[in-house]
């Protein structure tokens, strides 16, 4: 199995979201420094439904791009656009220099009462995934080369290949319940063209490893890498349970809840993802993703105690 993103250490990485204002910009580019500093192999930027951020999405990837050695994974979603808007979509960031992609559906707005009519001509991941390579695939991206003193330009044959990274749900969708449902979805990811999985929240190893044996038993080859989400404060749990329909971990809950201090809940989060993570790494995951909330301390304390970075 070839993971996409090299080889060595256990590889790490990140996601971060654009910022919701112009102010928030610089503290982010200091979080994305000192992420940076660990030497991920990517980070990840979302992109908002329907587009809504994909000025600010694009600002930030491109950051990443020219001031760090990291290489910067583009949120898609297909949610709300049509093919056309989708093409020209992941044309403008491959034309900014962008070449790895999360592919996602996308929800919906909340307020909408029928997703088929919303969802728009690009309804599914895997179709999405087979977008971005098609209009890798047709391309035709100009290099400069030197003549007699002077810089000129010609077609290159052969594009650069794009990184396609495609969600996993090792609990199942919100909306299919289904582990089997999601794994065949993944099926149609990787036929697409899709070569890495990146999966939602979970707060047990089991039900990681317990998806990717389902997974590798179907057919699944590529990697399925684990996104984890260090959590302090037991308000983000409740909503992050909300939003996933994961069952609230018991433990975690309970600790956040009766601890007292801020300090001390970011002490139970960070040390309840290190267990999760060395669990995880202890039992061949190929890499360790990891939700940051544009904030940097808590996951790489998490990355320190966990011995994956110096």
């Amino acid at each position: 199995m070839v993971n996409p993103f090299g080889e060595g250490a256990v590889p790490v990485s990140f996601e971060v979201y654009p910022p919701r204002t112009p102010d928030k910009a610089p503290s982010l580019y200091e979080t994305i420094r000192a992420l940076a500093a660990v030497h991920p192999r990517f980070i990840s930027v979302t992109f908002g439904a329907g587009g809504s951020s994909r000025r600010s999405s694009l600002e930030v990837l491109t950051h990443i791009l020219h001031n760090t050695h990291v290489q910067p994974m583009a949120h898609l979603t297909c949610v709300g656009t049509t093919h056309a808007e989708a093409a020209d979509l992941v044309r403008e960031f491959l034309d900014a220099g962008i070449t790895s992609f999360l592919a996602l559906r996308g929800d919906p707005p909340t307020d909408e009462a029928h997703i088929d009519d919303f969802i728009g001509d690009v309804k599914t991941a895997a179709e999405l995934v087979q977008l971005i390579q098609h209009v890798q695939s047709e391309r035709a991206p100009w290099t400069d080369y030197p003549v007699m003193g002077s810089t000129a330009r010609r077609i290159d044959p052969t594009p650069a290949p794009v990184n396609v990274a495609v969600a996993a749900f090792p609990n199942g969708h919100p909306e299919s319940g289904a582990t089997r449902a999601d794994i065949d979805s993944l099926l149609a990811k990787q036929a697409a063209g899709a070569n890495l999985a990146i999966t939602q929240l979970f707060f047990h190893s089991d039900d990681y490893f317990r998806f990717v044996d389902k997974a590798r038993t179907a057919g699944v080859t590529m990697p399925i890498l684990p996104g984890i989400m260090p959590i302090t404060s037991h308000q983000r749990l409740t909503r992050v349970v909300e939003l996933t329909g994961e069952k609230e971990p018991s433990e975690l809950s309970i600790n956040l809840q009766i601890e007292p201090t801020a300090e001390g809940r970011a002490a139970v989060g960070v040390d309840y993802a290190t267990k999760l993570v060395n669990e995880l790494v202890a039992g061949g995951a190929p890499g360790i993703h990891l939700y940051a909330f544009n904030r940097h301390d808590t996951v790489l304390d998490v990355l320190h105690a966990a011995r994956l970075v110096p």
